[in-house]
């Protein structure tokens, strides 16, 4: 019995799909409308890039034929030098900071100073170079690293934390602008004085020299900034 009730569905089954086909192949429908789909996509992709290659190119004309963009590219290559994504060359000042050498066995130190005494510190660093940048700085590194707008100087124990990396003393900062200023800020800054009164004290480095030109390398692009934005709860 089970024979002849399947094969009447079957037929059934067959008999609707002609109907519903009308004839037709449904396989071949499908496949028909899906190719229609990527054909009407690709087109339509196609016009949009030839709009954009459009677009693109009366931009361009439109900023060759203003008579301020020559002003606005040569005020973003004045801002290049100020962000740090140029070298810059140029006469020079570099100062080298170096911690004091270790007391001989025996040897008695004047005050008795204690270890922090004999090191080079985070604000010894942040003092020359806010002096230098008050000395009319026009582009400055920090053990070879250029100094950006969101470089922070920090030190872990003697060592200086920047930019990721770490260093060791002794500490190298060089920079470029009128020597004269520059070394004359350096003499007349505060923090630095304070610096100066341990180097001779207990003899650690503070050496400034000049240079008639050095070349300072850019950074590939300035980080951004990250920020906090309000929530809505």
């Amino acid at each position: 019995m089970a024979v002849p009730v399947t094969l009447g569905l079957a037929g059934l089954l067959f008999s609707t799909s002609a109907v519903t086909a009308s004839g037709r192949d449904l396989r071949d429908d499908r496949r028909t409308a899906v190719t229609d789909l990527i054909a009407d996509r690709q087109h339509a992709i196609a016009v949009q890039q030839a709009r954009l290659a459009t677009l693109r190119a009366t931009m361009a004309a439109a900023g060759a034929d203003d008579p301020r963009a020559g002003q606005l590219k040569a005020a973003a290559a004045a801002e290049a030098t100020t962000a740090g994504t140029v070298a810059v060359t140029g006469p020079a000042v570099t100062v080298q900071l170096d911690d004091a050498p270790h007391p001989q066995p025996g040897q008695t130190l004047p005050g008795n100073p204690s270890a922090d005494d004999l090191v080079v510190h985070q604000q010894d660093v942040q003092a020359v170079v806010n002096a230098l940048w008050a000395g009319g700085a026009e582009a400055m590194t920090i053990m070879d690293q250029r100094v950006l707008s969101t470089t922070a100087v920090r030190c872990v124990g003697n060592t200086l934390l920047l930019h990721g990396r770490v260093y060791s003393p002794p500490f190298v900062v060089t920079a470029i602008g009128a020597q004269g200023r520059m070394t004359k800020a350096l003499d007349t800054a505060p923090d630095v004085s304070i610096y100066r009164q341990y180097v001779a004290a207990y003899k650690l480095v503070y050496d400034v020299s000049r240079q008639a030109s050095v070349s300072l390398p850019g950074v590939a692009a300035a980080p951004e900034l990250g920020y906090a934005k309000a929530g809505i709860r």
